[in-house]
């Protein structure tokens, strides 16, 4: 029978994280990803301050350079055929002012290799967890299967859950969950970038289509909302050319890439959810990140508070994982500690569902075929409490966690 201190079920960016700490901290660590690899397309590329100076801490600054990537430090609107610049994150504290925009596969990959350097570290690729072991009430570790069909059983004195937003972990643990409601999905695509485009983050708000685009360096990663469960209706109704023939009517340096999208293959669907869970733990088990709160896309952020939520526990729980005495009170001050960030952006997110998505996905919120730019947008631009303060909470959320000395290299 095999076994772990620590089993981390799900290799995204908190899983990967956390159990690089742990193991420089000494504990016997085991993560579980699903897949053979890392290579997703349209997963979350965002990589914020807060994370940024986690990969200066860990010593892996030098090696992340060496990753391809894009830095957004400011956001435009196009309004009555011109750019507007709405926001910079010029003015945020610390060393970072941007987000880097790096293929998530090769921060996983460099996180994995910075892991097989620990020698309590093991990635097993290609096992998916598919129900938790349970003793006298307690969680003791999963059950398992392999991509050629082989299963078992792991293990651990604690197990964390990283499995997304459709934990299995979670689900088996009978977790009670609070919903809300949410009036949108998104469609994932590119666009080809031309050298001549604008740089950056830009939004574009109008009555017939509302989509923010990231500038990728040789494309933009671009995401258009859609009402929620739309899907099906929208993908028989029109034809795929329709999203950029409705964009470009807004952004007049789109019209030579009216054909970028030839087939509706290329266009991928987020089921969006917001949800959070009322306790995050039971014996033997911790949720962190989408498992224990799933993130509205909107400002971008949930995998910023994922990987701030691993940091948390590795600070919190690595001491008494390395000396086999971590308790359900232990696994409580992790979300005591994580609760706050957690509920105020996602009442920020719920606010913005309700004041903005709502009426731009109805086409009552029509910006940027405006001649003149919005009052509310000029005031925004204006007062440089009410800039900074989305800008703020998008690059360092609301709590910036210490990282655990045992994990630093720097």
């Amino acid at each position: 029978m095999e076994r772990t201190t620590c089993l981390i079920v799900g290799g995204g960016p908190a899983g990967m994280f956390l159990g690089l700490m742990l193991a420089r901290g000494g504990v016997e660590v085991t993560v579980l990803e699903k897949h053979g690899d890392f290579l997703r397309d349209f997963r979350g590329d965002t990589v914020h301050p807060t994370t940024l100076e986690l990969i200066d801490a860990l010593g892996l600054r030098e090696d992340f350079a060496k990753l391809p990537q894009r830095r957004l430090n400011t956001v435009q609107i196009p309004i009555g055929g011109r750019m507007v610049p709405l926001a910079s994150f010029g003015h945020i504290p610390g060393r970072h002012k941007y987000v880097a925009m790096v293929p998530q596969w090769d921060l996983l990959d460099l996180l994995a290799r910075a892991g097989d350097v620990e020698p309590t570290f093991r990635l097993r690729l290609n096992t998916e967890a598919v129900d938790l072991l349970h003793e006298h009430g307690r969680v003791t570790g999963v059950h398992y299967r392999t991509k050629d069909g082989a299963t078992g059983e792991i293990r651990a004195d604690l197990t964390v859950a990283c499995d997304g937003r459709s934990s299995v972990l979670r689900a088996g643990a009978g977790l009670g969950v609070r919903n809300w409601a949410t009036p949108f999905d998104t469609w994932w695509f590119r666009i080809p970038r031309h050298g001549t485009d604008p740089a950056g983050l830009i939004a574009v708000v109008s009555a017939h289509r509302v989509v923010v685009m990231f500038d990728r360096g040789d494309y933009w990663q671009s995401a258009t909302l859609i009402a929620k469960g739309s899907d099906p209706e929208l993908r028989a109704r029109q034809p795929v050319a329709e999203i950029m023939r409705s964009l470009a009517a807004v952004v007049p340096w789109l019209t030579d890439r009216i054909d970028a999208l030839q087939s509706w293959d290329e266009v991928k669907l987020l089921d969006v959810k917001l949800d959070r869970l009322d306790r995050w733990y039971t014996d033997g088990l911790l949720c962190i990140g989408d498992a224990a709160h799933a993130m509205s896309p909107i400002g971008g952020v949930g995998i910023n508070l994922a990987v701030q939520d691993a940091v948390a526990a590795a600070r919190i729980l690595g001491p008494k994982l390395l000396s086999h005495t971590v308790t359900t009170a232990d696994l409580a001050r992790v979300q005591r500690r994580r609760l706050l960030p957690t509920a105020v952006v996602q009442g920020m997110q719920r606010l913005a569902h309700a004041q903005l998505v709502r009426p731009a996905v109805a086409g009552r919120l029509n910006i940027s075929n405006s001649r003149d730019t919005p009052m509310p947008l000029k005031v925004f631009r204006r007062i440089p409490v009410i800039r900074s303060l989305p800008i703020f909470l998008v690059a360092r959320g609301v709590i910036s966690e210490p990282v655990p000395e045992f994990a630093r290299r720097a």
